[in-house]
């Protein structure tokens, strides 16, 4: 078999998707996989240097889950490689494997990343950095579990041509039912982060509209090749093509609407509007209506008592429990003026009949 234009003669012919200029499509989503992942590295190199420079807590502990989430959609880009090139025995368990756990991993951490913007947008104490990262990877093991039971259960334990000798019906039905749970997955993180509208607090519900506007594109992406796939009139040699597409637009979209707009925001101050008065994290207890009565120093027996015991006290309303009291008349404290002492030699003359 000769090698197409655009192709070297020793080239595998499982590669010829690569560079053959006759199926540009080919050469197309190549390129567009190859510039997202190169941006998803220089993002993921961003957010280490962002580190230091992030003067919000609670922002900064978003950043080991959306690391993972960048090296993720890295992984969604580097798959692109894998729908391009033919379908045979190392790309088979490949593709099978990673589409549902690399897409997982990033509804995963989206959701994760909305029950912490539902805490902080109603002035509750938010998540630890630990337990975010927890749960984005708790989330995204399910998905690990179903695709490794899919193969060993399909390729019975050692058969990896077995992707090839599908059928193509079978074969994307398979592909579809295995993806399941990613798909609730998406759809939990889209009807969560509605919530993160209801908080009082305006600034985490930009987040809030990151995550659901992505998610949104996210359910259309997913419907659009999943309904292409699974349409029987539609050519299998077009598999290829839907699936390789739908993985660079969604690479895309989680670039473009999520994580673009989520580093513009990483370097701002700190708002004082984002949090409760003196960031205290709880909800703000409800006032009782009976602490005039509850309140000892101003019950009615407590005044009465006080009455009977000094008589001259006087209640003051709305005042503490030291009462007034009548004091007696002013006494007049000046400093008498000194006056000299009477000699007791006035009226003396000196005379000798005197004496």
């Amino acid at each position: 078999m000769t090698a197409p234009q655009g192709c070297r003669s020793d080239l595998d012919s499982r590669y010829y998707r690569l560079c053959d200029l006759a199926e540009g499509w080919g050469i197309a989503l190549e390129t567009l996989a190859a510039v997202g992942a190169v941006a998803t590295v220089a993002f993921m190199f961003a957010l280490l240097i962002l580190i230091c420079k992030v003067q919000d807590s609670n922002r900064r502990k978003m950043l080991p889950t959306q690391f993972l989430f960048l090296l993720a959609v890295l992984g969604i880009f580097g798959l692109t490689f894998a729908f391009i090139i033919k379908l045979d025995g190392a790309t088979g368990p490949t593709r099978f494997f990673l589409f549902g756990v690399l897409f997982a991993i990033c509804f995963s951490c989206l959701l994760a990343h909305a029950f912490n913007l539902i805490k902080l947008v109603r002035g509750w104490k938010p998540l630890s950095w630990l337990v975010i990262l927890s749960l984005a990877v708790g989330f995204s093991l399910v998905q690990d579990v179903i695709a490794i039971e899919y193969l060993v259960l399909t390729m019975n334990r050692t058969n990896v041509n077995v992707f090839p000798e599908l059928s193509a019906p079978r074969r994307n039905e398979d592909f579809v039912m295995l993806l399941i749970y990613v798909l609730f997955l998406m759809v939990l993180t889209f009807l969560t982060s509605f919530f993160i509208f209801c908080g009082s607090f305006p600034g985490w519900k930009r987040h809030g509209t990151h995550i659901c506007f992505t998610s949104f594109l996210s359910i259309a992406i997913w419907v659009a090749w999943i309904v292409l796939l699974l349409i029987p009139d539609i050519d299998p040699e077009w598999d290829d093509t839907i699936l390789s597409t739908a993985l660079v637009a969604n690479g895309w979209a989680f670039l473009a609407f999520y994580v673009f707009p989520e580093f513009l925001r990483l370097p701002r101050q700190r708002s004082p509007t984002d949090y409760p008065v003196e960031d205290a994290f709880c909800q703000p207890q409800l006032m009782k209506q009976s602490y005039g009565v509850e309140n000892r120093a101003y019950s009615q027996e407590e005044i009465t008592q006080g009455l009977e015991e000094v008589g001259d006290t006087l209640y003051a309303p709305y005042s503490t429990h030291f009462q007034l009291q009548n004091r007696s008349p002013q006494k007049d404290f000046s400093i008498p003026r000194a006056q000299a002492p009477a000699s007791p030699y006035n009226g003396y003359e000196g005379r000798k009949g005197d004496s």
